[in-house]
């Protein structure tokens, strides 16, 4: 059989199995049709009686909204192109798409650029949410199997991912329309945007009530969950930790350093209780670390199993970034010149990149092909069935939203904004030991916070990080006029897709895309 034979067959495999796995979920909830509808476009199928019988139901529905927010994140490698490229440490190779995005050109007529301002996708995700919120409790009704632990934890997780995608949605566009209510009869209201403050209030409360009901781990002997045990949940849902790693963050784009603190302490003192780790480097950038199967440490993360067929071309990091060695492409999309890679790693002793003095050779944790033009990015470097043909290459990332490492430097952040420099070193020191780099000591004149940011810059370099640090960091220090400015005009949000304005005239578009 070909090559090209198999990543056929692996292809109509993989999507079958996709489809079966959220075929619940994709019945009862949005639809991308023509009908002219809030700013969504969208409507769901009624939910039949039929729908919500039994316990299988409700798995299919729940396993069917984390399959929508992967699709959501991966869709045009949106994860990364929302959160790594603008303005970042990533140049662009001979695509004119992607190099606008890098400029900040988010209105430049390219079919990227406009799906990437659709959020009809988070929107999927909502409805969804909602949809089993309101009608798994019918559920104990005609099958006794579902029980009220089951029930509570299913509910939790969906007000949960509900709230996460709202997150997400601000983050991108600021203000958007809050729908708490699901639509069965296809029949949206229009609506305005909701201020961003409003929708992030909403976000608060439904993760710490989810929060209070989440478990810290699933299927703990003698239960299970599904029928399934502990180890086949881990990394796979969101826990009681995920849930407060995720209030962390709203915390911090709101600027409430005084909870960052809190919610951080909870997730650093707790962490042990859902078998979460640190990670060491090698274990991070490893083909089978961090990014390839699931693990507890993937604190919130959603998955892309091989052996589920969630695997594939598209929707992972790999697909921008590698090249030769480590696959037969001649070039990547996009790279990290020689020139940013020293600017961001200024210690030679950085196990993530930097010079192994023994070996007389650059690590290549992070890099490999350094002294190519084009340095391969290959921190996240997950093959599948040892493909490595450059045209059709099998990718089994995770999409990783936060692990320990990134909780602690988040906590730095806010000990520093909260004018508690000592513990701020303690935490940061914490990550720059484990990366064999020196401790930041009491008495250097290096601003705390500038010295956190760069180690977030390094830590987390590929993981869709570097457009939002980038603007909590200037909400901070606001010692960029510039970007102060963009800030305050609303530069910093996506323009909303055109097919959605027309979709709803009671939409504006934002102010700094007019």
């Amino acid at each position: 059989m070909t090559v090209m034979h198999m990543f056929l067959l692996k292809k109509k495999i993989s999507m079958w199995k996709f489809l079966l796995l959220g075929l619940a979920t994709l019945l009862i909830t949005v639809n991308f049709s023509c009908r002219k509808m809030l700013d969504i476009q969208a409507t769901h199928v009624s939910a039949e009686p039929q729908q919500w019988k039994s316990i299988t139901d409700t798995k299919s529905a729940l396993m069917g909204i984390y399959g929508l927010f992967r699709a959501a994140l991966s869709n045009n490698d949106g994860q990364w192109l929302y959160g790594e490229l603008r303005t970042g440490d990533f140049s662009v190779y001979n695509r004119n798409d992607l190099s606008a995005i890098r400029r900040n050109e988010l209105n430049a007529a390219f079919p990227v650029l406009q799906d990437l301002s659709d959020w009809r996708r988070f929107y999927a995700i909502i409805n969804s949410a909602s949809v089993f919120i309101e009608h798994a409790p019918s559920v104990q009704v005609a099958d006794t199997r579902y029980s009220d632990v089951n029930l509570k934890y299913d509910i939790a997780q969906a007000r949960a991912l509900r709230a996460f995608a709202y997150f997400y949605m601000v983050r991108i566009w600021g203000d958007v329309p809050l729908l708490t209510a699901a639509y069965d009869n296809g029949s949206f209201a229009a609506m305005p945007r909701t201020n961003s403050k409003t929708v992030l209030d909403f976000c608060d409360r439904e993760l710490l009530a989810a929060a209070a009901d989440l478990p810290y781990l699933y299927g703990v002997a003698p239960e299970s969950y599904y029928g399934a045990n502990q180890g086949t949940w881990s990394g796979a849902l969101l826990n009681k930790v995920s849930a407060y790693a995720i209030l962390a963050h709203v915390a911090a784009w709101e600027g409430n350093y005084v909870n960052v603190d809190v919610y951080t302490s909870f997730v650093l003192n707790n962490y042990a209780k859902a078998n979460i780790t640190y990670t060491d480097v090698n274990t991070l950038t490893a083909a089978n670390g961090l990014f390839s199967q699931r693990f507890p440490s993937q604190i919130v993360a959603f998955g892309a199993m091989d052996i589920n067929g969630e695997s594939g071309q598209s929707g992972h990091i790999e697909e921008l970034t590698l090249a030769q060695p480590i696959i037969a492409r001649q070039k990547q999309d996009i790279y990290i010149s020689r020139d940013t890679l020293a600017s961001i790693f200024t210690d030679p002793y950085d196990l993530r990149f930097g010079t192994d003095t023994i070996a007389k050779a650059i690590r290549t944790n992070y890099i490999t092909n350094y002294n190519s033009d084009m340095p391969v990015f290959s921190k996240i470097k997950v093959l599948r069935d040892g493909v490595t043909d450059g045209t059709y290459p099998i990718y089994g990332s995770v999409i990783l939203f936060t692990r320990l490492e990134e909780i602690t430097l988040l906590r730095a952040e806010a000990q520093a904004v909260l004018g508690r420099r000592d513990d701020a070193i303690r935490s940061l020191n914490i990550i720059k030991s484990a990366r064999g780099l020196p401790i930041f000591v009491a008495d250097s004149p290096e601003n705390i916070v500038d010295a956190i940011f760069a180690e977030r810059r390094r830590e987390l370099l590929g993981e869709g990080w570097s457009w939002y640090d980038l603007i909590r960091y200037n909400r901070i220090r606001q010692n960029n006029p510039a970007f102060t400015t963009l800030i305050q005009n609303g530069g910093i949000y996506w323009p909303i897709a055109t097919n959605v304005l027309s979709a709803n005239n009671l939409l504006q578009q934002n102010p700094y895309w007019k």
